[in-house]
């Protein structure tokens, strides 16, 4: 498991969404590429260094070019990859529709819940298609005391920015199929149901986080008002470009700001407590029927259960 780039140090990593495929005041260091046991990761991670010297790690969720539709995107090898560099807090940004008047296209939002609406087309599980057996606990699917930790910090660098922009916090995100937008009445209906945004990306990339004991919180960037407004059309591609660009020189500056105390946070420990030893009773206990191999690859992500 260990790399040169553990040995560099390299505790978070960044997963930009549409319209974030790079960050700014960053050296690169070197490009890797790992081929885990569930394929390569959408793009070759960028081991880069701040000013400060601190180090982090990107990849661009949908591939370079955006070549990659939500469904296609290779999440388990993305997670498996960054877990494979030391990597323990995933810090992820995604453009989302606001299902809510006040969040307005342009805003930042912390959502604390999700609910599921993709098809099952999508591996959810890294157990999935193994003889081992794990039911995770999934409950608040988002790393509690690392969102906490984000909110002050990415107010005031908002805030800071004086053009507006408002952060939104404790909301629910629902994550859908796609790669169609909503209907008018599934729009209608999301938000009866009580959620507040919606995209296609934060799943399974936070159930599998969670599988891989690493801390993962999303900054979700307001792109659009979906399609549950009646008095305007319905959301279109060409509208979501027109917020993308602003909203990802919005979100380079919230990481370039933010990431060194992140890293120190990392550092410290205590922001990470909550996922590290949490997939320990979430395992079905060992048994003759469980296949070497199959405990072989999954020592890839869980290297503290499964190596031998």
């Amino acid at each position: 498991m260990a790399t040169e780039s553990t040995e560099k140090n390299v505790l978070v990593g960044v997963i930009g969404g549409s319209g974030l495929y790079h960050l700014d005041n960053l050296t690169l260091i070197e490009e890797v590429n790992p081929e885990t046991p569930w394929g390569y990761p959408s793009s070759s991670i960028k081991i880069c260094a701040l000013p400060s010297g601190t180090k982090v790690a990107f990849l661009a969720r949908h591939g370079n070019g955006h070549t990659l539709s939500p469904s296609a995107v290779p999440s388990r090898a993305n997670i498996a990859a960054l877990k494979s560099l030391g990597i323990r807090a995933i810090l992820a940004f995604s453009a989302v529709g606001s299902l809510r008047e006040e969040i307005r296209p342009g805003d930042f939002a912390l959502p604390t819940q999700i609910i599921d609406r993709t098809k099952g087309i999508r591996p959810a599980s890294f157990f999935e298609g193994t003889t081992i057996v794990a039911h995770t606990a999934f409950g608040d699917p988002f790393a509690n005391k690392f969102v906490h930790w984000l909110e002050d910090r990415v107010r005031k660098v908002l805030e800071a920015q004086g053009n507006g922009v408002k952060l939104h916090t404790g909301k629910c995100i629902i994550c859908m199929e796609g790669p169609q937008f909503s209907t008018r009445a599934e729009s209608k209906m999301y938000r009866m149901w009580g959620a507040d945004l919606i995209n296609m990306s934060v799943l399974p990339e936070a159930k599998l986080a969670r599988e891989a004991e690493l801390s993962y919180a999303l900054i979700a960037t307001a792109t659009d008002y979906d399609s549950w407004r009646e008095e305007e059309g319905a959301v279109t591609a060409a509208e979501v470009f027109k917020t993308l660009t602003t909203n990802a020189e919005t979100s380079r500056v919230v990481a370039a700001t933010i990431l060194d105390e992140l890293h120190s946070a990392a550092l410290e420990g205590d922001i990470l407590t909550e996922e590290v030893g949490s997939m320990k009773y979430s395992i079905m206990p060992r048994s003759e029927k469980q296949k070497d191999e199959d405990r072989e690859k999954l020592s890839y992500v869980l290297p503290e259960y499964f190596s031998s």
